[in-house]
């Protein structure tokens, strides 16, 4: 798979701070699809140079799909960050903290390699509203949700999901007319709360999300879980594949299925699939 094709079947995204190489191979061994290694929030001013060396030496290494949240655009360190992916062979998969511009993304691009990629980090209320132009533009394979960042912004609780309802819904609509994969939701802060994550990942899904990020190893395999479809559905969907039809419509259980039916049973059935970091 390339890095665009696994960023979009990724589910689980593992941050771990770029300054903290001991703890790389462990986020690896935590299985989620992604690991990415943060020069941003997680690394102070003083430690970014001492971070980019980090990622130099273990990127070649890695042995699984690594993302490099650099910081954002404007920074004092966005420049370095993405000269320092640049400097090597293969293609990048970038995390672009506080996207709201397809001219930054196109940028970014410009100074990767062929085949880089990039997952836009909307955590901003001028990103959201411009979310449909970040999902159209090339080379962004996914969008991501920043929600502790934006609730700062709007001054809510990052908590309280009604309160970033509807930028969630709105990273959904722009995912589905950029023809990306749903987009990724943001952090849960509390590591220790599992049933606290599987209830933010649960809730998000329903409304269309298909990813999460998570901040400890202990996360990732919850958040996989909350994010397959249960068994029941998928008996359901495969039922539905095996009974629909091309011309007309059919019942499956007792209920109609048409087009969007099928629509839906096929994306069950898909998400039933291993995901990249399952499959190592």
């Amino acid at each position: 798979m390339s890095t665009a094709e696994i960023a979009e079947a990724a589910r689980t995204w593992l941050f771990v701070p770029g300054d903290r190489p001991e703890r790389f191979a462990k986020a690896a061994a935590a299985g989620p699809d992604v690991v990415v290694v943060d020069l941003e929030d997680a690394v102070s001013p003083a430690h970014k140079d001492a971070a980019r060396a980090h990622v130099t030496d273990w990127l070649p290494r890695a042995g699984v799909t690594v993302a490099v949240r650099v910081n954002a655009a404007g920074t004092t360190w966005h420049d370095a960050d993405v000269a320092t992916l640049a400097a090597f062979a293969g293609p990048s998969l970038v995390v672009l903290p506080k996207a709201d511009s397809p001219e930054t993304v196109a940028d970014v691009l410009a100074a990767l390699p062929d085949g880089s990629a990039v997952v836009a980090l909307v955590e901003t209320a001028l990103g959201v509203t411009r979310a449909i132009d970040l999902a159209r533009s090339p080379g962004v394979v996914r969008l991501a949700f920043g929600s502790y960042d934006l609730a700062a912004e709007l001054g809510v609780d990052p908590d309280h999901a009604p309160a970033l309802a509807p930028a969630r819904g709105n990273l959904v609509l722009a995912s589905a007319v950029g023809g990306l994969a749903g987009p990724v939701d943001g952090v849960t802060g509390d590591v220790r709360d599992h049933e606290r994550l599987t209830a933010d990942v649960t809730a998000a899904a329903a409304l269309g999300f298909a990813g999460k990020l998570c901040i400890h190893p202990g996360q990732v395999a919850p958040a996989a879980a909350a994010l397959a479809p249960s068994p029941d559905e998928v008996a359901w969907a495969e039922r539905v594949l095996a009974d629909a039809t091309e011309d007309g419509v059919a019942l499956v259980d007792g209920r109609m299925v048409d087009a969007p039916v099928v629509a839906r049973a096929r994306r069950i059935v898909s998400l039933n699939r291993p995901t990249p970091g399952a499959a190592r």
